[in-house]
């Protein structure tokens, strides 16, 4: 058995050649997209020559968000992917432009990695899924339906339009707010009871929460409704919520893990469950598609110590997608590599505290 200092060792070398395949493809004359061949200009260094591992990525600027904001889309396009069929998948988007990403397969890839990491007896190949979460330009929406038929099953969705949610939040408007979360509820309800042997799901903390309760009023559970395996993400999927989640939610039988992800980054996955760890919860990116650091407040190129607070750098280094270094609107703590992910993790993701104050959550 390797040990794990030498599956970190593995783990680095084979980061540092996917930085160098990526940067190669992103700014090569003949496979680059039409942003990275322009942006290579403005820079003091040659990515072609000058990359050649993953900590040369620092070299770069960081990636500004406001670069997702409107079209061409096509620009961001790598040349050898541009006669393939593509989608747009947005993020945020309540105020002003949304970001956008484009897509070939990329959702496709991360969510059968990620279906690897789900346990069969909890998440059982060939069931039906049901889509409790955010529907429209959402990259959610077709990667759980992706899993779904992946791990051999069906995906049954509800219409949900978090930016509403967000809108009626932002003008106080609580209750009118509330009545579009039961909206929701009610979809997943008669689903749930339409004969479709469902027994996998994905949704936010607020929703199952709020379907879990929804079940009890109706004197029924989660766990009678036929779920047997929940993954669930959002950044209300606190460590004192993961304890009320499994101890008054769900009951032993009815399995959930968290999950921290984005359009841009694709999902990280929690640590296997501990109680040692009394529902700590830890993310580890899914490397080498996708690195995260937890960085110093002031410095985004210096590393905090593990058990440190900083805020959250992400990386996205894909065919589909080249980001070398993009701060989030996270923070968190820095954590040890573990043996089932041999890399840097972060705990306690919560919303960046200067921007907390001003962050509307939503359905999330």
């Amino acid at each position: 058995m390797a040990s794990l200092e030498d599956k970190c060792r593995d783990r680095k070398a084979e980061l540092d050649q996917q930085t160098r395949e990526i940067v190669q493809w992103h700014f090569g004359d003949d496979t680059g997209c039409e942003f990275w061949l322009e942006k290579k200009k403005t820079f003091d260094f040659d990515p072609l020559k000058d990359v050649n591992c993953f900590d040369d990525l620092k070299k770069f600027p960081l990636f500004e968000d406001d670069w997702l904001r409107g079209g061409p889309m096509r620009r961001w396009v790598p040349q050898p992917l541009q006669n393939k069929p593509i989608y747009v998948f947005e993020t945020g988007g309540t105020t002003g432009v949304p970001k956008s990403r484009v897509v070939v397969e990329d959702h496709w890839i991360d969510y059968e990695l990620f279906s690897e990491t789900l346990p069969d007896e909890s998440f059982p190949k060939g069931s039906n899924w049901l889509m409790l979460g955010p529907s429209g330009p959402r990259r959610l929406r077709l990667a759980i339906e992706h899993l779904a038929q992946h791990r051999g099953g069906i995906c049954f969705c509800v219409d949900l339009d978090p930016r509403w949610v967000v809108k009626l939040l932002k003008k106080g408007k609580v209750e009118e707010a509330k009545a579009y979360s039961a909206h929701c509820i009610d979809q997943a309800m008669t689903i749930l009871s339409a004969n479709n042997d469902i027994k996998c799901m994905f949704t936010t903390p607020k929703l199952l929460e709020a379907l879990a309760l929804r079940l009890m009023d109706e004197g029924s559970s989660v766990e009678e409704s036929g779920i047997k395996g929940i993954f669930c993400g959002g950044t209300e999927f606190t460590q004192q919520w993961f304890r009320f989640a499994c101890e008054e939610l769900l009951g032993p039988n009815v399995y959930i893990t968290p999950t921290y992800g984005n359009t841009l980054m694709g999902l990280a996955c929690g640590k296997p469950f501990d109680p040692a760890d009394n529902y700590k919860i830890t993310y580890y990116a899914p490397q080498p598609r996708a690195v995260v650091e937890v960085v110093d407040f002031e410095d985004h190129k210096k590393l905090v110590g593990y058990g440190e607070t900083g805020r959250v750098k992400l990386y996205t280094m894909t065919k589909e997608l080249f980001v070398p270094g993009f701060l989030e609107r996270d923070e968190g703590e820095r954590e040890k590599p573990h043996d089932k992910y041999p890399w840097d993790g972060v705990s306690s993701v919560r919303p960046y505290h200067v921007f907390a104050k001003t962050t509307t959550v939503g359905v999330y």
